[in-house]
């Protein structure tokens, strides 16, 4: 639903071989790193120390193991002839990433307080952590296509299916939009995300049900081959159908994550497919003042809202293109990124239980003009979960 206006991983590890580990202030794995001398048998030292294997985290590509710390294995283990080092099992964590060249809607996500607007739509900061972002994700962006060449994608954008009479191409530009805001390199909010292409729309953005579903389907079969995490994009929608309907809660029973846009009709979302879908996150478009946008539907379906005015992501023209456009459907994959986001970070979950959480982590009663009867909440990319 477009409206157009033109690890590494930080380890803190003891130096000192075989000084007694000192404890963290504030988490403890409570387990010591073993490191053996060449040429020594684990199962030997473990024997000594009287540690059963099973208990032990085994390695393959070091000469050595993980075990319990407690005083008398820490002794055991630092008086044995065989053993090379012993460490204490620290804490890590991803690198922090602070963009400075974000869009607003990526700010947005970053922001507790009333947002502050500036000159332009392009200065802001967004701050993710590098490790998490998408990684290991699939997104599957239900649309007009992406341009796969584009700058944006890195090379981790690729063409699954078309459904339709159509190019394997993005011939209109909203599918290459709506990708980059969802894991662009500059535009996006999951910016390790794989995005797979599923082209239903023609160039002018109309397409049949029955693409929609086939498409939705094919999703499902690739899902249960890869057997990665995997979230459907769909910045898109009509009159209610509930055969559409149906088939959308049947790809959700199979654990698939489904974002849609409520569309742009300044109408109640619950007359239109398959946004009044229960089990699908379903997303409204806001403005850079916190106002409901003009367009946006509403209604007790909508879930929560999205930047949807204003928002600049990639486009089709050319490699470096992008383009500023209004809808519900840029609104859309600022979720469907934070859903990939969240994935990554603490591990996947149940459609029903992501729909809860990104609820929950969104901020609440911070929006302008919404009629009654529709939840007040604002997309949130939390630091940590409540």
């Amino acid at each position: 639903m477009m409206q157009p206006k033109s690890l590494t991983t930080l380890l803190v590890l003891a130096a000192a071989a075989f000084a007694v580990p000192s404890r963290r202030d504030d988490t403890s794995t409570k387990r010591l790193l073993v490191t053996l001398k060449d040429g020594a048998t684990k199962s030997q030292v473990l024997g000594d120390v009287g540690i059963a294997r099973s208990r032990a985290a085994d390695w393959s590509i070091i000469n050595g193991f993980a075990v319990e710390n407690t005083p008398e294995t820490l002794k055991a283990l630092q008086d044995h002839s065989e053993v090379l080092r012993v460490e204490e099992d620290r804490g890590m964590k991803a690198t922090t990433i602070t963009q400075t060249d974000a869009t607003w809607g990526l700010g947005r996500l970053n922001t507790q307080d009333h947002f502050t607007t500036r000159p332009t739509l392009l200065n802001y900061t967004y701050t993710y952590e590098e490790g998490f972002a998408g990684t290991g994700v699939d997104v599957y962006m239900i649309d007009s296509g992406i341009r796969l060449s584009h700058s944006a994608f890195e090379g981790r954008a690729t063409w699954g299916a078309t459904f339709g009479p159509y190019s394997d191409e993005d011939g209109n530009g909203h599918g290459t939009h709506t990708a980059g805001t969802v894991g662009g390199a500059r535009w996006g909010v999951a910016k390790n995300v794989h995005l797979i292409a599923v082209r239903v729309l023609d160039d002018s953005l109309n397409g049949d049900w029955s693409d929609f579903i086939s498409a939705i389907d094919w999703v499902v079969d690739q899902a249960n081959v890869t057997g990665r995490p995997s979230i459907i994009s769909a910045s898109l929608g009509g009159f209610s159908t509930p055969t559409v309907d149906a088939a959308v809660e049947a790809v959700i029973a199979t654990g698939i994550h489904v974002v849609i846009a409520a569309g742009n009709d300044d109408r109640d979302a619950n007359f239109q497919s398959p946004a009044r879908t229960p089990g699908a996150i379903t997303v409204g478009a806001s403005t850079n003042t916190d106002d409901k946008a003009s367009f946006s539907n509403y209604g007790a379906v909508v879930d929560l809202f999205g930047p949807g005015y204003g928002v600049g992501s990639s486009w089709n023209t050319d490699d470096d293109a992008y383009m500023f456009l209004d809808g519900t459907s840029m609104a859309t994959p600022h979720v469907s990124g934070l859903v990939a986001y969240l994935i990554s970070a603490y591990g996947n979950r149940s459609p029903a239980d992501m729909q809860d959480l990104v609820k929950s982590v969104a901020l609440q009663d911070k929006l302008s003009g919404l009629p009654d009867g529709t939840p007040n909440r604002l997309v949130h990319l939390p630091t940590e979960l409540p």
